[in-house]
């Protein structure tokens, strides 16, 4: 999961509830001090939250971008039924339609982007018709379904959903990590606890059949690529990888005639890791 280098908002930014015609939608929104530039919409990954994107509001802001970022529907603030239907990929494909034409009312078209399983939410958002958006962000995302290795863990977490709850799953999760002797830098207390909140308070539900596409996901690239022939698209991915590698998106990036960035010292979510050198290819490319 995306883990966000700290919490504390930027003075630019708020928390908010974004009304669309698909229901309520928990936000960050970031205004620029001066002149907007363009409105742009981040959509997270799997497992993931607004939070994902915070380092970036603040970067994306100063260079002009009114910037809202969501929790999807069944992720952490924004919650959901308990009824798979709403998590199929077709319906939160639908949600950000809604959320594009909510944000496109006030401020015109949008800067849509999505990471990871995100990446697969705007592509169905986009594959269902003409909408407001002015660009199309691919982050750390691929064609289709996840690298096997990744998938034989997922399918792991689809295995115990049935039969144990978010927090025992939480704990087998941080007992597995402890044990694995992964040096990686630990985040603050602070940090620690937040993706111990959001974890419990998504939908189990959600987790279910978002993580069931995420293993058996179709490519739609050839589709996407027909229709955003006068679309802009970028592909943006760290320089490493562990859900989609890295060559397999420069092909997709390839295949859809897009925009290719590769952040340096990233990995799977290079808006944490690297914000800066991330806002300045996104403001660079939106621009």
């Amino acid at each position: 999961m995306s883990t966000p280098p700290f919490l504390t908002l930027p003075r630019c930014a708020r928390a908010l509830r974004l009304p669309t015609a698909r229901g309520g939608f928990a936000a960050l929104r970031a205004e620029p001090d001066g002149p907007v530039r363009g409105s742009a919409l981040l959509v997270p990954g799997f497992t993931g939250s607004k939070e994902d994107f915070i380092a970036l509001l603040e970067p994306l802001a100063a260079a002009g971008y009114r910037v809202t970022a969501v929790d999807q529907r069944g992720q952490y603030e924004t919650g959901g039924p308990d009824d798979p239907a709403a998590y199929a990929v077709e319906a939160l494909g639908a949600d950000v339609r809604a959320l594009c034409e909510a944000l496109a009312a006030d401020n015109g078209p949008v800067h849509l982007l999505g990471h990871s399983f995100g990446g697969q939410v705007v592509r169905e958002a986009v594959l269902a018709g003409a909408g407001p958006w002015r660009s199309l962000t691919l982050m750390s995302t691929g064609p289709g379904a996840i690298d096997p290795a990744e998938a034989a863990r997922t399918k792991l977490l689809l295995d115990a959903l049935p039969v144990l709850s978010l927090e025992e799953i939480w704990q087998i999760m941080r007992q597995m990590e402890e044990g694995s002797g992964d040096q990686k830098q630990r985040p603050t207390p602070e940090v620690a606890e937040f993706l111990h909140r959001r974890w419990v308070a998504g939908v189990p539900r959600a987790l279910a059949v978002t993580g069931g596409h995420l293993v058996a996901a179709p490519d739609r690239v050839d589709e996407l690529a027909a229709v955003t022939a006068r679309l802009p698209v970028l592909v943006l991915s760290g320089v490493r990888d562990y859900a989609w590698p890295v060559p397999e998106q420069t092909a997709m990036a390839e295949r859809l005639g897009a925009r290719r960035v590769v952040v340096e010292d990233a990995g799977h979510s290079p808006g944490a890791e690297q914000p800066a050198a991330t806002a300045e290819a996104l403001a660079a490319f939106w621009g």
